[in-house]
């Protein structure tokens, strides 16, 4: 069993940056690839980055390619999502995610198996 603690959210001003945290229990966080999802109001769950167990490999969706930066500190049992170049369109609730890393990613939010509560995140115009 693996639980998951989001922190970090808020409201900022778009252009701006926040970095998310997500804590997690258990004593092997290294074998779970871990990720982040978003929702919006009204919308359904988005994938937003993947990262594997250890770290190496990491996925983005093309919305935020090249402006949010997911990464892991496993001897501290926590992923982060840095955002940069924040859009209103950004807005969500933003949720950490995780399952057991079997080399390949995920997109989809059926794939996983734990998920935190999750952070809001809203951007101004």
């Amino acid at each position: 069993q693996v639980q998951l603690v989001e922190s970090g959210g808020g409201l900022v001003q778009a252009g701006g940056s926040l970095r998310l945290s997500c804590a997690a229990s258990g004593r092997t966080f290294s074998s779970y690839a871990m990720a982040w999802f978003r929702r919006a109001p009204g919308k359904e769950r988005e994938f937003v980055a993947f990262i594997s167990g250890r770290g190496g490999n990491t996925y983005y969706a093309d919305s935020v390619k090249g402006r949010f930066t997911i990464s892991r500190d496993n001897a501290k049992n926590t992923v982060f999502l840095q955002m940069n170049s924040l859009k209103p369109e950004d807005t969500a609730v933003y949720s950490c995610t995780a399952r057991i890393d079997e080399g390949q990613w995920y997109i989809y939010p059926r794939n996983y198996d734990y998920w935190g509560q999750g952070t809001q995140v809203t951007v101004s115009s």
